[in-house]
């Protein structure tokens, strides 16, 4: 898998069974789970994505994580481990995984076997391309659950660190902090820039220095992308698109488009139940 076209229905594959892990972000089975650990807000956050990483500091998480405000990190890590073990952490996520995609009903539907065995074999392809990825290599030396549905929760989790650490790594390559990438994305509409703010936790006055840090480099027309910036958010795509390759070439193209074709139910039964509204 080389060309545009290959780029393509793996972004798709993607795409489509994102809502399988991305949910576990928004979930009460997540946050019932870490509060009865002691962790509440975001400490259940990053401790419940970082504990991969073992009892994980607030730099390195801020490193791996990218674009949160480094104190709002700070708030919570290392806290979190006087609290709960990343042992302990980790068993919480996956019964709240496992819990919430039950509720949606993921469980019951009839190509589960399928896509698991499309979406490992992607996985288990990336795990032979760890160097350079932490947050994925980090993940990737996590033992397979057992249950077929966690298997699947597991390895879009792969698949979703292992993009996201090429993700990361072109931002740096072109220039772009972790502020500067939240500010791009807003500008691009796809995101509410409220929702960003409130999340990310950067003081407006920061907020506002980036935005005219990116006009000064041409990258906005006031608050929305200029020509210049739509075609650099295009390129960071793009290449993230291409570093993410390594896992959906084990797949080829016909088989990336049938991983998309029969996600779409999963993804839909996801949304159907509620399990991507923020709280």
């Amino acid at each position: 898998m080389k060309g545009d076209a290959d780029m393509k229905a793996a972004r798709q594959a993607w795409r489509r069974l994102e809502p399988v892990h991305g949910m576990i972000y928004f979930v009460p089975e997540g946050r019932k789970r870490y509060a009865a650990l002691g962790l509440n807000g975001r400490s259940g956050y990053f401790a419940s994505r970082g504990a991969a990483l073992g009892r994980a500091s607030a730099e390195l998480v801020i490193a791996t994580f990218y674009n949160f405000h480094p104190d709002l990190v700070r708030k919570a890590l290392p806290a979190a481990w006087d609290l709960a073990t990343p042992e302990q952490v980790l068993a919480a996520r996956y019964e709240a995984a496992d819990e919430a995609l039950r509720r949606a009903g993921i469980h019951e539907l009839p190509e589960l076997d399928t896509v698991l065995a499309l979406a490992r074999r992607a996985a288990e392809a990336a795990c032979e391309h760890p160097q350079g990825r932490p947050l994925f290599a980090a993940h990737a030396a996590l033992a397979w659950p057992d249950d077929p549905l966690l298997q699947l929760w597991h390895a879009q989790t792969l698949l979703r660190e292992f993009r996201g650490d090429g993700h990361i790594s072109t931002l740096v390559t072109e220039g772009i902090g972790p502020l500067d990438a939240l500010v791009l994305h807003a500008a691009s509409g796809e995101v509410p820039v409220d929702f960003l703010k409130l999340s990310r936790a950067w003081p407006e006055p920061e907020w506002a220095a980036a935005g005219e840090r990116l006009r000064e480099r041409g990258l906005l027309d006031g608050h929305t992308l200029s020509a210049e910036g739509k075609t650099l958010r295009q390129h960071i795509e793009a290449r993230t698109d291409a570093l993410a390759l390594p896992a959906y070439s084990a797949l080829g193209e016909e088989g990336c488009e049938r991983l998309a074709e029969l996600a779409r139910p999963f993804g839909r039964a996801i949304v159907d139940a509620g399990l991507l509204t923020p709280a």
